[in-house]
């Protein structure tokens, strides 16, 4: 009856609600004066003729002082405690302006006002008072009860509330049990805090317990998440902490930090899945602002593959550096809108005035790169665009080697072309002793660059340099993604190999480190980002499986809910990665940045590389391919032989098209002289060696 009571309540219009409200005050005005006269006599007071008139006339002042003061426009189930001082403000003023009605002389002298006490007024006060502020809290306790056991449309809901424990008794943790208690789907049971001061209290009702109280808490209250509730902590703190939750079966959630809180970007009661970034615990290093002001503030700065994990990354760090304009260069036209579009919709401040241009094309297109960059006179490029998911990269090789290697010579040359001052390659740690073709293609796009730069021509107008680091948290390909995706539906989480490792870093601060690193060095410097401590993806699994309160299905524990199964290592794929070339590595001015010393081979040399490579493409000819990678990219020691599908099809014995049956089934544009002269234009060994040298 309470429940259906309440949800009628709330189904109400608000104008029906204030209606009932100023019943309700018109009731508690005469309840309080008749109470008060009562008191003060000390039996149950009959009323007079002049005791009417003053009941009467108590609700007629109550209502439209309550009214002027905006106690019927405040919504209760979610009323604060500070409301309350409003509540005693307006029951103060009415009780005023009923207490000069009941003492003035010429309305009641007749009716004998002398015999009237005079500490009615007061009580009369005093009564309203805890009625009013009283049933306002009162209200707010049950209709919130019953408001958050509703589900959409105001129907009821048959899902009882999961019973969670919030870590952190401090000011996040009292705002989100307040939160959580007015809402559908937590309800708070007990604070868990490392202050033992503040054991055996309670705020809000909750008591407060220590950490070796989990377990029991667990039992008693059948505990099915505990939300973390400490913000302003150290991410080194929340690893600890989480590394403590890990053994229970228990989801763990977290509040978001206090930057963003502080940036309005969300709201202190959004709960959110515990990371990788906040299981690997790396507290991120303060940056330094010469470097990261270099090569962006007041410049015309590109970024290709602008609409990749890490090039739209770079793209939102480098639009806050207030860059004199920003040009997005991407081969996906969805990508580009979606990047283009995200940077238009954040502007604020300063950055209103960045102009942002999103260019469609690709690396491969050497003119129009040198168009684009002399019409904007580029003068910054991050060259983000790759093809780097391994598995894919090894079953197409070609396409890695036009896109990784020949995009990034075009790159570099029009960059050169156009007296670009700074280029910037995202390299990636599979470059180092390579043990498959994603990784070839990066170290033979490094040794470009490192060759280019040892040509003095060059020197003069472009600084070459290369950023190397591991695998990025969210990244397209990510494991973290895969992980959580097959834990919400069941399992199986599968893992290649039980003894694999990686290193990790967060999107963000990966780009923030390219942006510094590319500020350093003179010209050929190859830069090894601090990827902090491997992690074992065996480990990593396990450790995402418990914290979604899940139970691992083995042996051991055949009654848990997911299974973790291996699969294999996949084409080209190894244990473990490697960040360096050798033991020549120095330390720079930040931290977290190291220069690698690498082995350089010279232009000359390495063109002659490129002609055969580029004609061993045009052919497929996987063969030499894998003998010219081989030769030019030093420790490449392939895990798996040819993988390309199309060659493999053609090895099989499978009946392939000649070329003679291709020419004829294109169209007719597509033939006889038209084609020759898309080839000759395509063809690296077209170009004289000397026009090479002479664009360098």
């Amino acid at each position: 009856m309470k429940s259906r009571l309440a949800h009628w309540f709330i189904g109400q219009p608000r104008s029906r609600k204030a209606l009932i409200l100023i019943g309700a005050d018109v009731v508690f005005a005469v309840l309080a004066l008749w109470s008060a006269f009562s008191l003060r006599w000390g039996i149950l007071f009959v009323p007079r003729n002049i005791e009417w008139t003053l009941i009467a006339v108590a609700p007629m002042l109550a209502v439209p002082i309550f009214i002027r003061l905006g106690l019927y426009r405040a919504i209760i189930r979610y009323i604060e405690i500070k409301a309350l001082w409003t509540i005693v403000q307006a029951v103060a003023l009415y009780a005023g302006a009923f207490a000069a009605i009941y003492f003035l002389p010429f309305i009641f002298y007749e009716s004998g006002i002398r015999n009237l006490p005079r500490t009615v007024p007061i009580l009369n006060w005093l009564i309203m008072t805890l009625l009013v502020g009283s049933s306002r809290f009162f209200a707010r306790w049950w209709l919130g009860d019953t408001y958050a056991r509703l589900g959409g449309g105001h129907k009821f809901s048959l899902q009882p509330k999961k019973k969670v424990l919030i870590y952190g008794a401090g000011s996040g943790g009292v705002q989100l049990a307040s939160a959580l208690s007015l809402g559908r789907e937590f309800e708070p049971v007990a604070f868990i805090d490392d202050d033992s001061s503040l054991h055996k209290h309670k705020i809000h009702g909750l008591r407060i317990y220590p950490f070796s109280a989990l377990s029991y808490l667990i039992d008693r209250y059948a505990v099915s998440s505990v939300l973390l509730a400490i913000p302003s902590a150290k991410r080194s703190r929340q690893s600890e902490l989480i590394r403590m939750l890990e053994p229970y079966a228990v989801h763990v959630l977290s509040m978001p930090c206090v930057s963003e809180i502080a940036e309005g970007k969300i709201t202190f009661d959004s709960l959110r899945e515990v990371g990788i970034e906040d299981l690997l615990g790396r507290d991120p290093v303060t940056p330094n602002p010469d470097l990261l002001h270099a090569n962006i503030t007041g410049k015309t700065v590109m970024v290709t593959g602008a609409g990749g994990s890490i090039g739209s990354e770079l793209c939102r760090q480098l639009v806050a550096l207030q860059p004199s304009a920003l040009v997005l260069f991407e081969l996906s036209e969805y990508a580009l809108y979606a990047i283009e579009r995200e940077l238009l919709s954040s502007r604020n401040g300063g950055n209103e005035r960045t102009p942002i241009y999103a260019i469609l094309g690709s690396v491969t297109d050497a003119p129009r790169l040198t168009k684009i960059c002399k019409t904007f006179k580029v003068q910054t490029i991050y060259h983000a665009a790759a093809y780097k998911h391994v598995p894919i990269v090894e079953h197409n090789p070609v396409a890695a080697i036009r896109n990784n290697i020949f995009g990034t010579l075009r790159s570099a040359e029009a960059a050169v072309t156009a007296r670009v001052e700074t280029f910037v390659l995202i390299s990636t740690d599979k470059a180092v002793r390579p043990t498959n073709t994603m990784g070839a293609t990066k170290r033979f796009a490094e040794l470009i660059l490192q060759a280019f730069s040892a040509e003095p021509s060059v020197r003069q107008s472009t600084r070459f340099t290369m950023v190397r680091f591991g695998n990025v948290l969210g990244s397209s390909g990510s494991v973290v993604p895969l992980f959580k995706e097959q834990i919400k539906h069941g399992g199986p989480v599968t893992v290649t190999d039980p003894n694999i490792i990686r290193y990790f870093m967060t999107i963000p601060e990966a780009a923030q480190l390219v942006i510094q690193a590319g500020a350093m060095g003179g010209g050929g410097d190859v830069f090894v980002l601090d990827m902090g401590e491997p992690v074992r993806i065996l480990d990593l699994a396990k450790r995402m499986i418990h914290l979604s309160g899940l139970e691992i299905k083995d042996r051991e524990h055949p009654d848990g809910e997911i299974e973790i199964r291996f699969t294999g290592l996949r084409p080209g794929e190894k244990l473990y990665e490697e960040l360096l070339i050798g033991n020549h590595v120095t330390e720079t001015e930040h931290p977290r940045i190291m220069r690698a010393e690498e082995h350089v081979i010279a232009w000359a040399d390495l063109r002659k590389r490129l002609e055969c490579l580029d004609r061993a493409a045009e052919r497929d000819d996987h063969v030499q391919i894998r003998e010219i990678l081989l030769q030019a990219v030093s420790g490449f020691a392939p895990q798996c032989g040819i993988e390309d599908l199309l060659w493999k099809r053609a090895q099989s014995g499978a009946a392939m098209p000649g070329p003679e049956e291709i020419d004829k089934k294109k169209p007719p544009f597509e033939n006889g002289e038209g084609r020759r002269k898309n080839q000759a234009a395509n063809k690296f060994e077209e170009a004289p060696p000397d026009e090479t040298e002479k664009n360098l």
